[in-house]
C-alpha cells in the first residue's frame, strides 16, 4: 500500500510526519524539502547570535530515522498527478501516495522596479547569511517593507550600528496587522533608535547606491534588502488542477478539491464558517494545522479551529496579539506594570487582545486573555480597563458558570 508524501519540509510539513508516527500511523512517510539542510525554524533568522545565523533545527537526522520518515532533502516536487496518486521529483524519481499533504510555504513577493535583483530577500537560511554576511558596524542598510519582518530587521540592524532606512508605500508601517496604538508605539521606538523612515513612497529603482523612491528622492544604502511580505506557494497545486485563491483552497478539515490531497501552513487557505476563505502566516498556525491534518490523512473528522496568535520582538520589546482585533471592535486598553494590554469586544463579548511590553512580561496575560475568549466571556469594559481586576479569577469565574 502506497503511503503518504509531504511536499515541504518547514515548521508545518515537519510537524505533520511526526504527527502522523504520534497518531499511530504505520505506513511510509515522505517528506521533501528544497533545501538543503535539516527543518529548522524560521523565527531566529532575524536573531543571530554572536554574530552568526541560528538554525534552530526542528529535528535531527537520528530523530527522522527513529520515526521512520523518509527525509528527501535538496529536492523540488515537479508534477503532482492526482489521477495516478504520484508525485514527481527533480531528480527524476517518481514517488506513489495514498495522501498527499501540500506544505509549501509561501515565496517573497518580487520587487517590480528595474534593479530589484540587487535586493536581498529575506525568507530561508540563506537569505539570512546573506543579508547578515554584509551587515556590519558602520555601513547603511535600506530595508524595502515596513511589516513585521522588516521592522524586526531594523531593529535587528540597529543594534549592531547599521544605519536603517525603511521604505514603505503605506502611510505608516505595521498598518496590516498590528493594532494602531502598539503600531505607533512600536513605529516611535523605531525613530528614537534614529532609523529612518520614507513613508507613502514606492520605489522607482534600486541602482549600486541604493534606493531611488517614486518621488525622485535618492536613500543610499550599502545593501538592500526587499521585505514586502509573501505569497503563498500555489504553482504546483495549480498545475495538478486543484483549487486555488490566495492560496489552496480547503475545507474546515483541510482537505483540497482533490479527495486525497490535503493542504496546511501558509499555503493554505481554509474555508470559515461564515464563508469565504481564510490563510494565516504565523508559526502556531503552521503547527496546529499541521496535526489536524496529520490526524484527518488517516482517517479522524476534526475541522481546524484555532485562535490566531503571534508575536514580535523588537528592540527590547515584545508584542503579541491573539485573535483577529478589527477596527469596528470596542477596544479597551488596560495598563499594566510590564507594559499595555488591549482588549477587544464584538458585541460584548472578547474576541482579540493584544500586549506591547517589556521582554516576555505581557506573555501570562495574552494566555489568560486567549483562555477567556475561548470560554466566551463578556466582560464589563469597565471593569476590564482596571489593572486590579485578576484575570485568572474572571476565567475561573467563567468557567463555573
Amino acid at each position: 500500500m502506497n503511503g503518504i508524501v509531504i511536499i515541504g519540509a518547514g515548521e508545518c510539513g515537519t510537524r505533520a510526519a511526526f504527527a502522523l508516527r504520534e497518531a499511530g500511523y504505520s505506513g511510509s512517510i515522505n517528506l521533501v524539502g528544497a533545501e538543503p539542510h535539516l527543518p529548522y525554524e524560521r523565527p531566529p533568522l532575524s536573531k543571530p547570535a554572536s554574530g552568526a545565523v541560528q538554525m534552530k533545527l526542528i529535528c535531527t537526522e537520528d530523530m527522522l530515522k527513529a520515526a521512520g520518515i523518509t527525509y528527501i532533502k535538496g529536492l523540488s516536487a515537479l508534477k503532482v498527478d492526482t489521477d495516478a496518486g504520484t508525485v514527481s521529483l527533480s531528480d527524476g524519481r517518481v514517488l506513489a501516495y495514498e495522501k498527499l499533504l501540500f506544505a509549501t510555504g509561501a515565496r517573497p513577493r518580487r520587487l517590480a522596479c528595474p534593479g530589484r535583483e540587487r535586493a536581498l530577500d529575506f525568507r530561508n537560511h540563506a537569505d539570512a547569511e546573506a543579508i547578515f554576511a554584509n551587515a556590519h558596524a558602520g555601513r547603511s542598510v535600506a530595508v524595502i517593507g515596513g511589516g513585521l519582518i522588516g521592522m524586526e530587521l531594523a531593529s535587528v540592524l540597529r543594534g549592531k550600528d547599521i544605519a536603517v532606512s525603511v521604505i514603505e508605500a503605506a502611510p505608516k508601517p505595521l498598518g496590516r496587522a498590528v493594532p494602531s496604538r502598539f503600531a505607533e508605539k512600536l513605529h516611535a521606538r523605531h525613530v528614537a533608535e534614529s532609523v529612518e523612515f520614507h513613508l507613502n513612497h514606492g520605489v522607482a529603482e534600486i541602482t549600486d547606491d541604493g534606493v531611488i523612491l517614486t518621488n525622485g528622492r535618492a536613500v543610499r544604502a550599502d545593501l538592500v534588502v526587499s521585505a514586502i511580505g509573501v505569497a503563498p506557494d500555489i504553482a504546483l497545486a495549480q498545475e495538478a488542477g486543484l483549487s486555488t485563491g490566495n492560496g489552496i483552497l480547503t475545507d474546515a478539515h483541510l482537505r483540497t478539491s482533490s479527495p486525497n490531497v490535503f493542504a496546511a501552513g501558509d499555503c493554505a487557505a481554509v474555508s470559515q464558517p461564515d464563508g469565504g476563505h481564510m490563510r494565516f502566516e504565523t508559526w502556531r498556525n503552521a503547527r496546529a494545522q499541521a496535526e489536524t491534518a496529520a490526524c484527518n490523512m488517516i482517517g479522524a473528522g476534526e475541522a481546524f479551529a484555532i485562535l490566531p496568535w503571534f508575536w514580535s520582538d523588537q528592540y527590547d520589546l515584545g508584542l503579541q496579539v491573539v485573535g483577529l482585533p478589527q477596527p469596528s471592535h470596542q477596544s479597551v486598553p488596560r495598563a499594566t506594570a510590564d507594559g499595555e494590554l488591549e482588549f477587544y469586544l464584538d458585541g460584548g463579548r472578547l474576541v482579540a487582545a493584544a500586549g506591547l511590553g517589556v521582554g516576555n512580561g505581557l506573555a501570562r496575560d495574552i494566555k489568560l486573555a486567549e483562555m477567556l475568549i475561548a470560554a466566551g466571556v463578556s466582560p464589563d469594559p469597565v471593569a476590564l480597563t482596571d489593572p486590579k481586576l485578576n484575570l485568572k479569577a474572571l476565567l475561573k469565574s467563567a468557567r463555573a458558570a
